[in-house]
């Protein structure tokens, strides 16, 4: 990451709110580290697990937390928080009361994470995602529907790569039963390459339109910004913008290359924006109602 400064699309927008929904999950008593009871967060334990993992729930000073615990040859215990919840991995030696007091002893950050997760379900609804044949996911502002065939070679879409229809299908070259971690990794892979593709082409587009030129780009995954722009020419862009449609992409790039000549959010910032892409003002207030960390987390 070069050193330079970088511009976020919108430096004065509030953070986003943890709000949850009524916690299913009874408040342990109150002290000095509890949450208060509206903040209790619903532990759930997956439909499926993964082979050679098993759920355990632990008694933290806040709450009950459970995970997925797996062993491994790693030297240390890894504590990972996705779609899933929370996700542990500790080496084949380290007892179960030492994986216990690992997790209790970072209960606080496991359930900040948690916390956060549970807002982005609620926000873009990720809990209708589901991780198998006949699953869907966001698409260039459409759903599309996830298809698995052990018998295919590569992935493969049905519909037009770059103007989805609802209801079009992602057919991935896996068996039927596979875990949901592959078909997670598998979906994660396409939509990166589709990101990396079309984000490419509307670069291209925008900088022969506005005259600029820029150094290099790159995708990201960042937790806070859309997009970058740094004072030596570097854009980035978020892999998770494949998930709006192409008015919104526009926008972030367009706002990007802006970036290029006025390093700013100034008045001559905007208005070269609107010389880029005229009307861009619907896209922005669209992109607006969300955050990077409203996105689903695959």
């Amino acid at each position: 990451m070069d050193s330079a400064e970088q511009f976020p699309l919108f430096p004065d927008m509030p953070a986003p709110t943890d709000a949850v929904s009524t916690p299913t999950t009874k408040p342990r008593p109150a002290g000095p580290a509890a949450l208060r009871p509206s903040a209790v967060i619903p532990i759930v334990r997956p439909p499926t697990l993964p082979v050679n993992a098993r759920w355990r729930e632990v008694d933290a000073p806040q709450q009950a937390i459970g995970f997925v615990l797996r062993r491994s040859r790693r030297k240390s215990i890894g504590l990972v928080v996705n779609d899933d919840g929370l996700q542990v991995t500790a080496p084949n030696w380290v007892t179960l009361s030492q994986i216990d007091a690992a997790v209790a002893e970072k209960a606080h950050w496991i359930l900040s994470k948690l916390r956060a997760l549970q807002t982005r379900q609620q926000q873009l609804a990720t809990a209708e995602t589901q991780w198998q044949d006949g699953g869907s996911i966001p698409y260039l502002g459409t759903r599309i529907v996830l298809r698995l065939d052990g018998a295919q070679k590569k992935s493969g879409f049905s519909g037009s790569i770059h103007a989805p229809q609802a209801g079009d299908s992602l057919c991935l070259p896996l068996p039927a039963n596979a875990d949901r971690d592959r078909i997670r990794d598998s979906v994660h892979a396409w939509l990166q390459q589709q990101a990396r593709d079309l984000f490419g082409e509307r670069l291209a587009f925008f900088l022969e339109r506005s005259g600029l030129t820029m150094r290099r780009w790159r995708l990201s995954s960042a937790a806070t910004r859309w997009g970058s722009c740094s004072s030596d020419g570097n854009i980035m862009l978020n892999w998770r913008l494949i998930h709006f449609g192409k008015d919104v992409i526009d926008y972030v790039v367009a706002h990007e290359i802006a970036h290029l000549c006025e390093m700013n959010h100034s008045k001559d910032f905007w208005r070269e924006v609107d010389r880029i892409l005229p009307g861009f003002e619907r896209a922005r207030e669209a992109l607006r109602r969300h955050d990077p960390g409203t996105l689903p987390l695959i």
